[in-house]
């Protein structure tokens, strides 16, 4: 293989940095890593060929693009990859590097612009013919504006953040007297999260499921999709089990998303890699979300269902190489389901718990692939995103990959700290789930799935075991 870059800056953190870094390995292409002092023993810093501090503090360093772009030609780095979060989806980030010549991993800066301006990309997408959800065409700046685009919308209401992401900036209105609270409160989020208070409404639809399709598109026109995630499982809008494919498209049904999905991309005039995100209600009708412009943290179920390693296809899109297969070469097979296990107490509403893991063992198994930055010993430091690691189960029908996935979180110890695993178990294990009955308010109708027992530390396990054979035998 020809050489596609001299050197590669991760400019992240955490399991994507290693994910990011696996890859240019398997392409010989040679990486430096960023970190902070929070980050010294990580384990993406010890996979790097080469590995920097910035600073200062635990967060400016890794989110200060004039800094990290001098790093890099100080070190001969001529590709960036910004990974997700951070500065995956800053515009001016591309638009440095392209000034001194080192080349983004990622789409242009035009494309991430347009697409994370909501307002901006519904009006796109209208303009395009992909179907939208009923809302007002631009920000409304107060009450009144928006109680006359909620009556003719028809409540209930979202009040979403023109540049919002992740649930922030977003409220739910079932009447007139809750869009006063929820515009506030929306407008207030979003100027503390994006800098602009700029918010728009969309028709609410109830239970509906959150469906993504995956494209791939390349410098020379040539734009696939690689099937859909069904996303639905999720709490306040942030994902934590994601299904490949979807239990509930048929094949119609999906070919037809797909093909707006490409249309989506081709609409925003895309390159790389890139998600079209849609609502899909209950009459399995459907409407554009959102797009988002950078690899996401549930590419691998998408990755173990066609084969296709969606980092390299970004690098070598982005060295200006063409796809290679057309829409009709993608082939889907089986189905594949990832877990994030948080480091979070979810019995005390899904709060971030850092500390010290003081064992952890992971699964194994055909099937079973984890891709973590966790290990024993490790301190899971306070100051980001609460992913400590992903599981993601492949299966060739969808009883055998939920069947798996129970075994594999069933073998999955962490201590030390709290995690998401014994909840995660409670919904693997639920008859909707195994149905497929699923919908983003899954979660909020089924509090029983917070009902589980704890394991302690494993000296504790045999300190309790040791009392009560002393107590039975009246020691």
């Amino acid at each position: 293989m020809a050489e596609l870059f001299k050197k590669m800056l991760v400019a992240n953190r955490g399991e994507i940095a290693s994910r990011i870094i696996r890859a240019c390995r398997e392409l010989d292409i040679p990486t430096a890593a960023i970190y902070s002092e929070a980050d010294t023993t990580s384990l993406y810093v010890k996979k790097a060929n080469e590995a920097y501090l910035v600073g200062p503090g635990p967060i400016e360093g890794y989110l200060n693009i004039h800094r990290i772009v001098d790093l890099a030609i100080k070190i001969g780095v001529d590709a960036i990859h910004p990974g997700y979060g951070f500065l995956s989806e800053n515009p001016r980030f591309p638009l440095l590097c392209e000034k001194k010549g080192i080349t983004f991993i990622g789409p242009t800066s035009r494309a991430i612009s347009d697409m994370g301006d909501k307002i901006k990309a519904r009006g796109m997408m209208k303009k395009a013919g992909i179907p939208i959800l009923p809302g007002s065409p631009g920000p409304v700046r107060d009450m009144g504006e928006a109680l006359s685009w909620a009556k003719k919308i028809g409540y209930p209401v979202m009040v979403k953040a023109a540049g919002g992401g992740g649930g922030r900036g977003l409220r739910v209105a079932k009447n007139a007297h809750e869009l006063e609270n929820a515009l506030e409160s929306a407008m207030k989020e979003s100027r503390a999260a994006f800098g602009s208070s700029d918010v728009f409404l969309e028709k609410f639809i109830k239970k509906p499921r959150h469906i993504e399709f995956q494209i791939l598109a390349d410098k020379h026109g040539n734009i696939v999709h690689l099937g859909e995630r069904d996303c639905s499982i999720q709490r306040r809008h942030q994902k934590l089990i994601e299904i490949s494919p979807s239990p509930v498209l048929d094949e119609s049904l999906r070919k037809k998303m797909g093909e707006v999905a490409v249309e989506a991309a081709r609409a925003a005039n895309y390159t790389n890699a890139g998600t079209v995100e849609f609502l899909l209600d209950e009459r399995k009708d459907f409407f554009f979300l959102e797009m988002n412009t950078r690899i996401q943290v549930e590419h691998g179920v998408t990755e173990e269902v066609t084969g296709i390693d969606m980092v390299k296809k970004q690098i070598e899109i982005a060295a200006g190489l063409p796809l290679g297969f057309k829409q009709k070469d993608v082939r889907i097979s089986g189905y594949a389901i990832e877990c994030r296990i948080n480091a979070e107490d979810p019995k005390k509403n899904f709060q971030p718990n850092s500390g010290r893991v003081t064992a952890y063992y992971s699964p194994g198994g055909i099937g079973v692939r984890i891709d973590g930055a966790i290990y024993k010993d490790y301190v899971i430091p306070p100051y980001y995103d609460s992913l400590a690691a992903k599981l993601i189960v492949w299966g060739s029908t969808w009883d055998e990959t939920v069947r798996r996935v129970n075994r594999s979180l069933e073998e999955f110890v962490v201590r030390g700290i709290k995690t998401t695993i014994p909840f995660l178990r409670n919904i693997i294990n639920d008859e909707d789930f195994k149905k497929g009955n699923i919908d983003t308010g899954y979660i909020d109708r089924k509090p029983g799935l917070l009902d589980y027992y704890e394991y302690g530390e494993p000296t504790d396990v045999i300190a309790a075991v040791s009392a009560a054979i002393a107590a039975y035998h009246g020691f």
